[in-house]
């Protein structure tokens, strides 16, 4: 078994998660989000749990990808890891403080396809580090749905 590289492990928990911090200042799920919510919306109190899984989940694989030592493909992978963090975030705000649902569903769609990329640059460098996303892909997609039914049902 390889040693664990603390420094990048450490790293790549930072960064995800300030990510997850940048996103959470914005989600606000006040009077406005309890008028157009879903009916198959999860209680709130599922959101921070599953969240709080992926965000750690995501960490790992980042970790992974930033031990690798495939230069080209593990810069690209970074590269996408990097944007998707960025997308993550960006979804908060534009849903949650701007109630903009539908600029928040397409910003969604562009999140989901940078999960795509970082599955598909990840599987080549670490087969781990892509079954690790497979969880954050479903529940986009999942929040993909209820963002969908809140700006175009």
């Amino acid at each position: 078994m390889k040693k664990i590289n603390w420094k990048f492990l450490i790293i790549a928990f930072i960064i995800i998660h300030l990510a997850a911090i940048f996103g959470s200042l914005f989600t606000n799920t006040g009077d406005w989000y309890e008028s157009v919510k879903p009916s198959i919306t999860p209680p709130g109190y599922v959101f921070p749990i599953v969240w709080t899984i992926l965000f750690i989940l995501i960490s790992i694989s980042f970790y992974f990808v930033l031990i690798s030592k495939k230069g080209k493909l593990r810069n690209r992978a970074i590269i996408f890891f990097i944007i998707n963090i960025i997308l993550n975030g960006l979804w908060s705000y534009l849903f949650f403080e701007l109630h903009n649902p539908v600029f928040a569903f397409f910003e969604l769609v562009l999140l989901w396809v940078s999960i795509l990329f970082m599955i598909y640059f990840s599987f080549k460098l670490n087969k781990i580090s892509s079954y690790l996303l497979v969880p954050y892909l479903l529940w986009v997609s999942f929040a993909g749905i209820l963002n969908y039914l809140i700006a175009f049902a």
